[in-house]
């Protein structure tokens, strides 16, 4: 009996330092999306998030769950009625030297994703299952906010065929919290 005291208490032990170890942070990006579509503009708009990232030395594992919302307006600023809109949910690995203040990582997402681009009868409107690649690299300039200096995206939009294939480039802010 006293062994097996002793193995729980060992395990909650190495529970509470794994928790010691896990990062919770919040993120708002400024994104600019581009389809691969002919005619289309480029949409921008913000993208939310929240991760939580659990160390494991050299590498943190985590989930990541984000909204982007992209319009697009033509040369002169006026709405064109295209819109881009993603919410998304996957995996995340980054890597996080504590010797730098850079930490690039990588996500693999899916979720659902809006699409609304042409006008009058050539219109498209379609929600269906999308998926992005995401990698990027976060600069950390203050103990707690990271300066999110780059984040570059590649997606696909199931069942609207090839031309619809979203591509991404963000910055912004995270707000890792304690």
């Amino acid at each position: 009996m006293r062994f097996v005291k002793s193995c729980l208490l060992g395990v909650v032990a190495l529970g509470l330092v794994g928790v010691a170890h896990a990062q919770t942070a919040i993120y708002g990006e400024f994104t600019a999306a581009k389809l691969s579509t002919p005619n289309t503009s480029w949409m921008y708009g913000p993208t939310v998030g929240l991760y939580h990232d659990s160390e494991h030395g050299l590498f943190a594992t985590g989930l990541d769950v984000r909204g982007t919302f992209a319009g697009s307006g033509n040369a002169k600023g006026a709405y064109t009625n295209q819109t881009l809109d993603t919410l998304l949910g996957g995996v995340r690995l980054a890597v996080t030297p504590r010797v730098l203040p850079f930490k690039p990582y990588g996500e693999v997402l899916g979720g659902l994703g809006h699409l609304k681009v042409g006008q009058g009868s050539a219109r498209t409107s379609s929600t269906k299952f999308a998926y992005q690649f995401v990698g990027g690299v976060d600069f950390t300039i203050l103990p707690r906010v990271d300066w999110r200096m780059v984040e570059l995206s590649y997606g696909r939009l199931a069942g609207l065929g090839d031309s619809f294939v979203p591509k991404t480039l963000s910055t912004g802010i995270v707000f890792r919290l304690p």
